[in-house]
């Protein structure tokens, strides 16, 4: 080995050397030589490898950063009072003369000196960092100088490097205000949030909004009034609740609560009630009600915990117990005042307030004043008109009859919205007369609400361009009551007159009409009366003028009673000819109880027939059923057989199935077993068995009757045929299969014992011929004569218990008619009964 100038270098090591010796100034080769040596030398030789590339390479970034970095992992396990630390730190001094522009090489060095915990050298080697560096370099190294000063209590000093670091990031304010709070520097976080929130072009890195660091601000002012000395805090949260509308309950609340927790508890009364007198939500004032009864009950609780109070505590403790109590008693007064704030047009709330008032007139008196100033016709919610109509009232129900008319007369004058409103207030004006008797004072307010006003003859009623008072002598309300006051107290003529008006204004309505009329015939002038209802004929159109038709006509028959029997008629006639289907029945059936009453029963009977085709159809089967009675009260039960025909032809089939089944009975009444046959049968085409089973029942017990057994196998093809017929219907089968299937289960019951006797006579025919029947049926003498098709007598069939056949079939009454019956079964019927008929 050989040792030159302290240096040991074995053979191995002679390739690098000779490498140096040939590039010296090459980074490559040196870093080589010292990885060769880090894992195998120690800790000297490889410090002396890089003190010979330095000296060599003084301004290599390269070679400083690893020795750097070589230097304090060789200090991890020392002691801070180890030399070697001392000189790790001068190796970083020395570094810093050629290396100062570098960032990354002070941030090493600062880092090292933390780990020292030499705050007073590391403080000054920040310092010196950020002098040397660039500004635009400073963001690398204010966040590891804010968090040495933050790891130690060092709170001046780290007020001041905050204010040196937002010289340069004013936007950081936030995290110092976060900082002064933890160290509980209220005035100074105050101070700079104030700052911060009168800067309109700060924007929060935290991403809080102006509304979030004005209440943060409100809560520092308010729990720390005491620490709090730099600041207005009253003109700062008042700032507050007047740029944030929507919080100003939590502001009022905080501002309360700093004069609370300052000991003022005067002044944090005083602004409560300030707080209730000006806010216009009821959240906000939930939130402020709230919060003045809690700090109220907890100043009573902390004057009743003391022990030993003396006269004057006792006094104070009353005196707020009945303070307590007055805030509570005004809760509703105070809730509306926010109401009335929030709205002053809210006619509601105000008369809600008179109502809160009760028992204080003086204060209800200024508060009508209040209501009828402040609210404007325009913009009023609800009816304004009550307004003054309530203020009249409330000075009538004290005995001040002539100011609750000054009051009126002042509301007449109002430009109200609508003429309804002045009508209204005219009413009242005169109802309040009427109520104290003042009848002739009353007719006088009518006669000048209903006065012309010169030259508007002519004007609209909804011609909004005009007043309410030029347009309210065309409202209905007010003639409409003038006509009632001139019938209770007024004359005859001017009652008369009043009329005459209504109608000659064209704003009559058909109640006035009738009532004109009564008016008229209760003084004895029958013609008069007649003549309004003609009027009101003349002005109104269908249906309107159902009402005057029909008093008019009941009172003409009434008064004359058949004497002017052409006149009548030709009422009727004039009220029928434009009279629409809907309301034409009561008519027809008023003007044929007349023709029978005191006319012709031929007429009646054409009338009623008028009836039948002009009346909606949904009416059409009670006409034709009081067409029928009356024809048969007045010609007999003959004559009703066209009417029968005509309502089957008419009515739909629902209904006409129905007819025939009363025709059919009718005749069976009579005797005319055929002709009720007859109807039977043609009834059967619009009678589907497994949903019209009433009809096909009542066929059944008519042919039991009066029957034999060609008519009931005459009955039964026609219902098979029918059946058929039905079945190629699909649309109307699926219609009407759960009505069928619920029909069939209800009268299966019923049916079933009737027809199994006769079905069983025709098994028997067909299958033993006569003999059979002779056994198993036996005919007996009807109780009445009937008459068949050729002219013999038809005995009802009785089938003998006895002599059952016990090979009998029971047929169900649908279900057996199977449709699918071959055709030869079909041929074999007809030649039985061609044998029965021979």
């Amino acid at each position: 080995m050989e040792k030159h100038s302290s240096i040991i270098i074995n053979e191995e090591d002679l390739a690098h050397e000779e490498d140096i010796l040939r590039n010296s100034y090459s980074i490559s080769h040196w870093l080589r030589y010292i990885e060769r040596k880090k894992d195998s030398s120690s800790n000297d030789i490889v410090n002396l490898l890089y003190e010979r590339a330095l000296k060599l390479m003084p301004g290599s970034y390269k070679l400083w950063y690893g020795y750097l970095k070589l230097r304090i992992k060789q200090t991890n396990s020392l002691s801070i009072l180890d030399p070697i630390v001392n000189e790790t730190n001068n190796c970083f001094e020395r570094s810093l003369v050629f290396m100062h522009k570098m960032p990354r090489i002070w941030i090493e060095y600062l880092q090292f000196l933390m780990s020292q915990c030499d705050l007073t050298r590391t403080r000054r080697t920040f310092d010196r960092s950020l002098q040397a560096l660039p500004i635009t370099q400073h963001n690398r190294i204010w966040p590891l100088y804010l968090k040495f000063v933050k790891s130690h209590n060092l709170p001046e000093t780290s007020i001041r490097i905050y204010r040196r670091y937002l010289m340069l990031l004013p936007e950081e304010a936030e995290d110092f205000i976060d900082y002064l709070i933890s160290i509980e520097r209220w005035d100074e976080a105050a101070l700079k949030l104030t700052e911060i929130v009168n800067d309109e072009h700060f924007v929060s890195k935290q991403g809080r909004s102006k509304h979030q660091l004005w209440t943060e601000l409100a809560e520092i002012l308010c729990r720390h009034p005491d620490r709090i000395h730099s600041l207005d805090v009253d003109a700062i949260i008042r700032e507050g609740i007047k740029r944030y509308v929507d919080q100003q309950g939590k502001l009022w609340i905080s501002l309360a609560e700093y004069y609370t927790r300052s000991g003022l508890f005067d002044k944090a009364r005083d602004i409560f009630e300030e707080a209730l007198a000006s806010i216009k939500t009821v959240r906000d004032f939930s939130q402020i009600f709230d919060a003045y009864t809690q700090s109220e009950e907890k100043l009573i609780q902390v004057r009743m915990n003391q022990s030993n109070l003396s006269e004057e505590d006792e006094i104070d403790l009353d005196l707020r117990m009945i303070r307590y109590e007055d805030i509570i008693e005004r809760r509703p007064l105070l809730l509306n005042n926010v109401a009335l704030r929030q709205n002053p047009h809210n006619v509601e709330e105000w008369l809600k307030r008179v109502k809160l008032l009760e028992n204080k007139p003086t204060e209800i008196v200024d508060v009508y004043s209040d209501a009828v100033q402040t609210v404007q016709a325009k913009h009023a919610i609800g009816k304004y008109y009550l307004l003054w109509v309530k203020f009249a009232q409330f000075y009538e129900a004290n005995g001040q009859l002539e100011d609750a008319r000054l009051i009126f007369e002042k509301a007449v004058t109002v430009d109200y919205v609508k003429v309804e409103d002045l009508a209204n207030v005219w009413c009242e004006y005169v109802e309040m007369e009427v109520r104290n008797n003042n009848f002739e004072l009353a007719l006088k307010l009518m006669q000048r609400a209903v006065s012309v006003p010169s030259k508007r003859s002519t004007t609209s009623y909804y011609d909004q361009s005009e007043s309410v008072q030029n347009r309210l002598y065309k409202s209905l309300k007010i003639w409409s009551m003038y006509a009632d006051l001139e019938e209770s107290f007024g004359t005859f003529e001017s009652t008369k007159a009043v009329y005459d008006k209504i109608i000659e204004l064209k704003i009559v309505t058909p109640q006035m009409i009738i009532n004109y009329g009564l008016f008229l015939e209760e003084n004895d002038y029958f013609e008069e009366s007649f003549k309004a209802y003609e009027k009101g004929i003349s002005l109104f159109r269908w249906p309107n003028v159902y009402d005057i038709w029909n008093t008019y006509l009941t009172k003409f028959l009434q008064r004359y009673r058949g004497s002017k029997l052409e006149r009548i008629r030709d009422l009727f006639e004039q009220c029928l000819e434009y009279c629409p289907s809907k309301y034409c029945k009561h008519f027809f059936f008023l003007y044929a109880k007349c023709e029978e009453e005191y006319g012709l029963a031929r007429n009646a009977t054409t009338i009623y027939d008028r009836a039948t085709k002009k009346v909606p159809s949904n009416e059409r089967m009670e006409v034709f059923n009081i067409f029928i009675r009356k024809v048969a009260e007045m010609f007999g039960v003959t004559h009703t057989r066209s009417i029968y025909e005509k309502a089957i032809d008419m009515l739909p089939d629902s209904e006409a199935r129905e007819m025939c089944l009363k025709f059919a009975d009718l005749e069976r009444k009579l005797g005319e077993i055929d002709r009720a046959r007859a109807i039977y049968a043609h009834c059967s085409q619009i009678c589907d068995p497994r949903t019209a089973t009433r009809f096909w029942n009542a066929w059944k017990d008519f042919e039991i009757k009066h029957g034999n057994e060609d008519t009931v196998r005459e009955m039964l093809r026609i219902k098979r045929s029918v059946m058929a017929t039905f079945n190629t219907q699909v649309n109307f089968m699926s219609a009407q299969m759960m009505a069928s299937a619920f029909h069939q289960q209800q009268d299966n019951k019923e049916s079933t014992n009737k027809m199994n006797d006769l079905e069983n006579l025709a098994q028997a025919n067909q299958s033993d011929g006569s003999e059979i029947i002779k056994n198993s049926v036996q005919f007996v003498k009807s109780d009445s004569s009937t008459v068949n098709n050729g002219g013999n007598r038809v005995n009802d069939i009785i089938v003998s218990s006895d002599q059952a056949n016990p090979d009998e079939i029971n047929l169900d009454d649908d279900e057996d008619l199977d449709a699918e019956q071959s055709d030869d079964d079909d041929d074999n019927d007809d030649d039985d009964d061609e044998q029965q008929s021979s």
